[in-house]
Order: C-alpha cells, then structure tokens, then sequence
C-alpha cells in the first residue's frame, strides 16, 4: 500500500503567519493561522515557527517544506533581500535557517508569485496559460506562471506591477490601487461628499475604509461607484503593459480589494478593452481569484512539492 506524500507550507506576511500541511496537490489538511506582532519584527515570527514545527514535523511527517514569503526573495538561495512591513528579514538565509530547523528540503519563494502558482494550477487560471495574478492588498504585486512554472527574471525577480509608473511624475500603481491608497481616497471624500454612503459608513472608522466599498456599491452609492470605477481604470493601465509585453491569456485579480467582487472584475475588464492593441483584441479574461486566502499556503505545497522531487 502507498501512502500519500505530505509537505508542509508557510505563509510570511506583515500582520499574518500560516503554517499548513497537505498534499502535492494543494489539499489543506491542517492549519495553523497566528496574528503577526510587526513590532517583534522577523526574530518574532521565527520564534512562532520554531513553537509550532516541531509539533508539525511529528504528527505528519513532511517530505518538505515551502514558504510564500511577503517581500522580494532570492528564489534560488532562500535568502530574504528585505521586507516592507516587518523589520529584521534584510539578508536573513531562512532556507539555511528552515533546513537546520527540520532536516527537509526546502523552497522559498516570494508570495505572490507563490500565489500565481496556486491560482494557475488550483484556482482561477486553471484553464489559462500564461496566468498573470495581480494582488490588491497592502501593497499591490504580480506573479506570472507559464507552462505551470513561475516565471522568474533576474534576482530577486518579482513582477513588481505595482511599481509601474503611471506618468512622468513618478505615480505608481500601488500608491492608487492598494488597499491603503482606497482607504485615503475615502478619507478625502469625506471633506467633499460627507453624506455619500460610504462616509456615513465610514466615519468613525480609523483604517480598513475600503472594505465598505463594496457594499456602498451595492446599494448605488454614486461616490462609491466613482472611487471603484477610477481603482479599475488605473489597474487597467498598468495591466495594458503586461498585456503588451506577456500576453497572458488569463489576468486573475486577488487580495483584499478584489473583495468587492464582480463590479470591481468586470469595471477593470471594460477599463483594459480599449488601452489593448487590436491585434491582440479582446484581450486577456479577467477574473477574481479562486483560492481566497489559501492562494499562498496551497502554492507554497505545490512548491514544496517540487522541492521534494528535487
């Protein structure tokens, strides 16, 4: 009788760790989810790892370990080059660090592009080849799988849509399409439009504003329609360059935003229509992400897996 291989997967954000084991396939069999405390910076998210492994390695014996980690990596050495959230990752070898810890091979991997993997292989673009994956969360980032494999330029080697440009004057995708750039438009909107839905809804609320935009949508909120329809416009300009450049036959949105959900799919898909040139007309599909937030735990299996077979 055969027994099923078993690996192990890690998520690293700046306010979430998961730590999941399940099949080659993607299948969670166990979970474990702990809120990130920024201010212990990385020694403390290394400490919470180091009390959960142990308990992991024994009850289901892993062939391997991947992690999905929250800023630029070095893929081929397992070396953090820093992350924008939490202090204390700056060149720290966690998969030297990860192998000394459990005696496994291990991969590591930036999340986003740990998330396309997932997404192109489990979720959303699983019909699609190339699969670009874009992620609207705390910052905005981009992952590009083709032939089911990431696609990895020169080190750290991250598609960092985010960081494009969106004019002369240094604009920057992130800083209109993140979850904290919405926040902020909606802060403003309060010195204009104070009776508008959303800024009843919102108004004694600190952070997080824009998780009420999709039910300002819902209910017809016309200033909540105007912030949605200008997010969408301006991801669409900074995915009309990956159209451009990769083709993808799939563009799968993912993150917190794309928590609004289908109005924020279909405003980007009529938004990217006409910025694409027409030989390659209508352009790629747009849709939202399968996974949720398994994207990255279940790529970091899919990875594991890889890491395992060698």
């Amino acid at each position: 009788m055969t027994t099923s291989r078993i690996y192990l997967g890690i998520e690293i954000g700046g306010t979430k760790l998961q730590l999941v084991a399940g099949d080659g396939e993607g299948e969670i069999t166990h979970r474990h989810r702990l809120t990130v405390e920024p201010q212990k910076g990385g020694v403390g998210i290394r400490e919470q790892i180091q009390r959960l492994l142990p308990d992991l390695l024994r009850s289901v014996r892993p062939d391997a370990i991947a992690v999905g980690f929250g800023g630029p990596v070095d893929w081929r050495t397992g070396t953090i080059c820093c992350s924008h959230q939490v202090e204390g990752w700056s060149q720290f070898e966690l998969g030297a660090w990860l192998r000394e810890q459990a005696g496994l091979p291990v991969a590591i991997e930036n999340d986003a592009n740990t998330a396309t993997l997932a997404e192109a292989r489990c979720g959303a673009g699983v019909d699609g080849n190339p699969v670009f994956y874009v992620t609207l969360g705390s910052g905005v980032g981009g992952g590009l799988v083709v032939d089911g494999k990431i696609y990895h330029g020169t080190r750290p080697g991250e598609a960092e849509i985010g960081h494009l440009r969106l004019d002369r004057e240094g604009t920057i995708l992130e800083t209109r399409c993140s979850g904290w750039a919405v926040d902020a438009r909606i802060r403003q909107l309060r010195l204009t439009e104070p009776t508008s839905l959303l800024c009843r809804w919102t108004l004694d609320v600190a952070a997080g504003e824009a998780r009420f935009l999709a039910r300002a949508c819902r209910d017809g909120d016309a200033a909540a329609w105007r912030i949605l329809r200008e997010t969408a416009t301006d991801l669409a300009f900074g995915l009309s360059h990956v159209v451009h450049l990769f083709h993808p036959e799939v563009v799968v949105l993912g993150g917190g935003l794309s928590l609004v959900g289908e109005p924020l799919r279909v405003e980007v898909e009529h938004a990217l229509r006409p910025l694409v040139m027409e030989a390659f007309a209508p352009g790629p599909r747009v849709v939202l992400a399968g996974l949720g937030e398994d994207a990255v735990p279940v790529g970091a299996l899919l990875l594991a897996r890889a890491a395992a077979l060698g």
